[in-house]
């Protein structure tokens, strides 16, 4: 079709309609353009038609051009006669027709311009027209350069689409003139004049100035500061006297913010940077601002496993010792009573300025209970309590919140020989005892279980006399003999030689554990707390046995080695075989 076109425009002209031309003008044309009528120059033209969206163009050789309507922004403001430059794409087509393009003439003279005014190294204005694949599109003077994507800024550029149709200043870095290539970098012309800037600050910058800057980046370890072409770094130790956590709780990304120059380093261009500088050192003058015993009130900011930091100033932490938080209870780790956040009242305990530390009480702020434990517990006292805790040689009582007493083993009962506190005793368990001394500097109270309850063998004569027939049950069974129980905490011993008038081999073929038997009483030994016991003398008629008590008493025992009963007991009672006076196996 557009073939047909165009052979329709060449055989159809009317020349009679073209203004009449001057012939010494087209004859100088046509010598000078003759002599350049190849593909790819650029020659001068006259218009001399347009129709069917094409513009004949006469260019002095020996047909005219066309060019396609779309290479012009408004085909009707086109005129017959004007002048223009053309490039000759194609010295003839099918048609006959010399193919001519005002575009391409134009890039061309565009570019040939362009090359003229910039080199590489050189900075030219150019205005960003699209976002392509690895960076942007930039027009400069009307020819396309290409800027890449890591030469747009010094830090990345998070919205590029906000820079298209803006006007920026760029360096050019690479011209290839075979290909029409040109790479621009506008992040090098940045670079080199943060680098002239940051030469100058350096000259000017010094120790104590107090300078503006902008928040640039933000560390775990501190802010990183613009200062105008110089980067400062604010550790995150110079940006409050107080405590914080992390730098974020103060500024964020963007922030104007007025700071110290601490230090330069003019070979390392480092340049250190306070915050906190800006204001008075809350320590100054700490010994009168807080004095030691004054009360404050305080927030504890920070928990360690020895104590809690508690802020009573901002700027002004003071340590709070696990040892210092309660009078009565043992604190282990401060978490356990205390969390961050909490509001406590405190008493200055010490002050240090050089060292920038203060102790704190928490206790000193309530009268210490053993102060007058002595006069709400005094010797003698009978007390209820709970059993809190064991130890191997006592149980501790609760006697109030915070105080406790301890009974020793020893001060548990009148009648055994007790080990270890739980075979008489059990956590949680109520208790009546007897307060047996108080030591408050010491913070201790000795209880009496025993104490509480009458001494059974107080009376023991009064209930047992020599030769009394009695019965109990077997509670223990030994090498020697056995020990019967008679009553709650009163047992007697039946030696090996007084179970029967028999030989007995081994006390166990005998008597077994929890049997009753009956037995007279032989002996009585109040001081020492002993009952002998004889199992054969129960038969004995008493007039039979007031004859014998003697012989008894002696304890034969067949063998070699004879043990009397006063012996048996002193075995038994020295620990022999684990034994405890009044214990049920």
């Amino acid at each position: 079709m557009a073939l047909k076109v165009k052979k329709k425009i060449h055989t159809k002209i009317d020349l009679s309609r073209i203004d009449s031309v001057d012939h010494d003008e087209m004859s100088r044309m046509y010598s000078e353009t003759l002599k350049s009528f190849t593909e790819g120059s650029i020659v001068p033209g006259r218009i001399l038609a347009v129709q069917n969206n094409e513009v004949l163009v006469d260019i002095g050789y020996k047909s005219e051009g066309v060019i396609d309507g779309h290479e012009f922004k408004d085909l009707t403001a086109v005129n017959v006669g004007d002048q223009l430059d053309v490039l000759l794409d194609q010295m003839e087509d099918e048609c006959g027709m010399v193919i001519l393009s005002k575009e391409k003439a134009e890039q061309q003279i565009q570019w040939e311009h362009v090359i003229k005014s910039c080199a590489e190294g050189s900075t030219v204005m150019g205005v960003i027209k699209a976002r392509v694949k690895g960076g942007m599109i930039v027009d400069v003077n009307g020819v396309e350069a290409f800027l890449p994507g890591s030469q747009v800024d010094v830090s990345p550029v998070h919205n590029v689409d906000a820079l298209i149709e803006n006007e920026f200043e760029f360096k050019v870095i690479k011209i290839n003139e075979d290909r029409r290539n040109i790479i621009l970098s506008r992040r090098d012309l940045i670079e080199e004049r943060l680098r002239v800037k940051k030469r100058e600050l350096l000259t000017t910058i010094d120790k104590g100035q107090v300078r503006t800057g902008t928040v640039k980046n933000i560390t775990d370890f501190g802010v990183f500061v613009d200062l105008d072409g110089l980067d400062g770094l604010l550790h995150i130790t110079d940006m409050s006297w107080g405590r914080i956590k992390h730098p974020s709780e103060m500024v964020r990304v963007g922030d104007s913010i007025q700071v110290v120059i601490l230090d330069v380093d003019q070979d390392r261009e480092r340049v250190s940077l306070g915050l906190k500088q800006r204001l008075s050192n809350p320590w100054d003058d700490i010994n009168k601002k807080f004095p030691v015993g004054s009360r404050l009130r305080g927030k504890v900011v920070n928990l360690v496993p020895y104590g809690a930091f508690v802020e009573i100033e901002e700027g002004v932490e003071g340590l709070v010792h696990v040892s210092e938080i309660s009078w009565t209870k043992r604190v282990a780790r401060a978490s356990d009573v205390l969390s961050v956040g909490d509001e406590v009242d405190v008493v200055v305990l010490s002050v240090n300025p050089e060292e920038q530390k203060i102790a704190l009480g928490m206790r000193q702020t309530e009268a210490n209970p053993w102060d007058t434990v002595a006069a709400r517990y005094p010797v003698g006292t009978r007390i209820t309590g709970q059993v809190r805790n064991f130890t191997s040689y006592g149980a501790f009582v609760e006697l109030e919140d915070g105080i406790d007493g301890m009974i020793h083993v020893s001060d548990m009962s009148w009648t055994r020989k007790i080990n270890h506190p739980s075979e008489v005793l059990e956590k949680g368990q109520t208790v009546d005892a007897v307060v047996l001394e108080v030591d408050s500097g010491n913070k201790r109270i000795s209880l009496g279980l025993k104490q509480a309850s009458d001494d059974p063998w107080n009376t023991i004569t009064s209930r047992y006399q020599i030769g009394q027939l009695v019965k109990g049950t077997v509670s223990k069974v030994a090498t020697f003999g056995a020990f019967i129980e008679l009553e709650e905490g009163v047992d007697g011993l039946v030696h090996i030689s007084q179970i029967s008038d028999d030989h007995v081999e081994k006390v166990r073929d005998a008597l077994d554990v929890g049997q009753e038997v009956e037995a007279r009483v032989i002996k009585i030994d109040q001081v020492a707390r002993r009952i002998g016991l004889s199992i054969k003398a129960k038969e004995m008629p008493d007039d039979e046995f007031i004859k014998q008590q003697d012989e008894l008493l002696e304890g034969l025992r067949p063998g070699d080695n004879m043990v009397d009963l006063a012996g048996a007991f002193d075995e038994a009672f020295s620990g022999l075989e684990e034994w405890h006076p009044g214990e049920k196996k």
